[in-house]
C-alpha cells in the first residue's frame, strides 16, 4: 500500500518510514502543507499520517480540505497534544484515528491495520479468492494452505491486482503502486514482476491475464 507521511521532525519521519517499509508499504514523506498538497495531486494514497504542527500551517487545514472535497482517504493524526478537546476537535473534522507522541511503533502499526480494515468494511484481514488466501495487512499469501513467499515488489503487485479483481490495471498504474518517487521503475520492470508472480501462482485458481495495449488483470475462473 502507498502511504503519505506529513511530519516535519526528520528523525521521527525517517523512523516511521523505515518501520512501515519493513511491512512492505511505500511511504512518501513530506514536511509541510505545501508539499503535501503537491503529492496528493500527483498520486492517490491508501492512508495519510498527518502531524498537526507544520512549518507552513496547521495540519487540520489539510484534513479539513480533504473532507470538504469528499476525499475519504483514511487519516491518522499524529500530535504532541494530550488535550482531550484537541482530539475531539480533530476527530470531528474527519480524522480516522489519533496518535499522541511519543508512541510505540507497534501501536502505530496496529492502528494502521485497524484503520485499513475499517476502510475495507471488514473486521478481518483475510481476502479469500479461489484456493488463495491473502492477508493484505500482514502481506502473507497461501495457496491450498501452503505459504508462498513474495518479495516486496511481487507483494505490492499482487496487492494492486487483487484489490480490484477483473479490473484492467495499466502499466502506469502498477508502476505507481510499486515504486516510490525517485525509484528506478519502468514498464519492462512490470513485465518482469508479472512473470515472477505468474510462476508463483501457477498452482492457484488465479490467472494474470495480459490485455493487449491496456495492461493486466487477475482472474478467478
Amino acid at each position: 500500500m502507498r502511504f503519505l507521511l506529513i511530519e516535519d521532525n526528520k528523525g521521527l519521519s525517517q523512523a516511521i518510514t523505515e518501520r512501515l517499509e519493513l511491512d512492505g508499504h511505500i511511504v512518501d514523506g513530506v514536511s509541510d502543507v505545501s508539499s503535501a498538497n503537491t503529492m496528493q495531486n500527483l498520486t492517490s494514497y491508501d492512508l495519510i499520517l498527518l502531524d498537526l504542527t507544520l512549518p507552513d500551517g496547521d495540519g487540520r487545514e489539510v484534513l479539513r480540505h480533504l473532507r470538504n472535497i469528499n476525499d475519504l482517504t483514511p487519516i491518522i493524526v499524529i500530535t504532541a497534544s494530550r488535550e482531550i478537546s484537541e482530539r475531539v476537535k480533530t476527530l470531528d473534522l474527519g480524522a480516522d484515528d489519533f496518535l499522541v507522541k511519543p508512541f510505540d511503533f507497534a501501536e502505530l502499526e496496529a492502528r494502521v491495520r485497524a484503520v485499513l480494515r475499517r476502510k475495507r468494511g471488514d473486521a478481518r484481514n483475510q481476502i479469500e479468492i479461489g484456493n488463495v488466501s491473502f492477508d493484505q495487512l500482514d502481506g502473507t499469501l497461501t495457496i491450498d494452505g501452503e505459504p508462498v513467499t513474495l518479495r516486496t515488489q511481487e507483494l505490492r503487485l499482487f496487492e494492486a491486482l487483487v484489490d480490484a479483481p477483473d479490473r484492467v490495471h495499466s502499466k502506469e498504474h502498477l508502476m505507481d503502486r510499486l515504486f516510490s518517487f525517485g525509484d528506478e521503475g519502468s514498464s519492462n520492470a512490470i513485465e518482469v514482476y508479472i512473470g515472477r508472480l505468474r510462476r508463483k501462482l501457477e498452482h492457484s485458481n488465479l490467472k494474470i491475464e495480459t490485455v493487449r495495449g491496456r495492461g493486466y488483470r487477475i482472474l478467478c475462473p
